[in-house]
């Protein structure tokens, strides 16, 4: 049997608490006729006394007695909702924002933009789904990530995100935004060695500009050649080797 969190026992004990207050107003007061006897409204059909339970999602519902006043009703409903408010914020603190990055420092910075063809703009809902048909998932500092399978809290391999400032998608607005382009970029190091987050990084970007129709330019806004990308993975093998030196020193 799994052992109960801290969380999960504070619950418990405010449900145990609920009870007893709901119990010490009920038979602590002058009984009514017929104030006492068995009630169907508190059993089910099969005869069994009804408690408090944990729905879906572990909620917790607090059922009250049939015979409560409606200020007694009122108070445990809302204690109810506060424990699975409480539980659920609880429960989000510890999921981490897909595509937040390690607290570690930043050496170098590689960038790519896709941009719409001259005279046209990208589309948000077009940018959504083409970006979801790239395998890219949206996440931290709202933008969209690339992440490794299997291991989300490694961090993203790279991000895309908006070419116009300040750079993040509001999906509430998604519909309205009109955008020149975007940009890819992966912060090393990362979960990857950067030659492989490159050979990731670069088919991404070549697969949403083919399916926005737009255009893959390097980190000048230059169209991006064959020469430029043999250069930068040549640059980014000897970045790996540098890493991969100072990691045996440190051994």
């Amino acid at each position: 049997m799994e052992s109960l969190s801290a969380n999960e026992l504070r619950i418990i004990i405010a449900i145990i608490g609920a009870i007893v207050f709901a119990a010490i107003y009920l038979f602590g007061r002058p009984k009514k006729p017929g104030q006492g006897r068995r009630t169907p409204t508190q059993r089910d059909g099969a005869g069994e006394r009804i408690e408090p339970t944990f729905g879906e999602n572990g909620a917790v519902d607090i059922v009250p007695p049939g015979d409560l006043d409606p200020g007694m009703r009122e108070e445990l409903e809302r204690l109810g909702a506060e424990i699975n408010a409480k539980r659920n914020e609880s429960e989000a603190k510890k999921r981490p924002t897909p595509g937040a990055r390690p607290d570690q420092p930043i050496e170098r910075i590689v960038t790519l933009f896709v941009a719409a063809r001259s005279g046209e703009v990208i589309h948000g809902p077009d940018l959504v789904v083409a970006a979801e048909k790239a395998g890219l998932e949206f996440g931290d500092m709202g933008i969209f990530h690339r992440l490794m399978s299997g291991k989300p809290e490694a961090g993203p391999i790279f991000s895309m995100a908006n070419m116009v400032k300040p750079g993040n998608f509001d999906m509430r607005q998604i519909d309205e935004l009109h955008t020149p382009g975007v940009s890819f970029f992966m912060a090393l190091p990362g979960p990857l060695s950067a030659l492989d987050a490159w050979d990731a990084m670069l088919p991404t970007a070549q697969r949403l500009a083919e399916l926005l129709d737009g255009v893959v330019l390097d980190e000048e806004r230059n169209a991006l050649g064959r020469q430029r990308v043999a250069h930068l993975r040549d640059e980014l093998r000897a970045w790996d080797r540098k890493q991969e030196r100072g990691q045996i020193r440190l051994r």
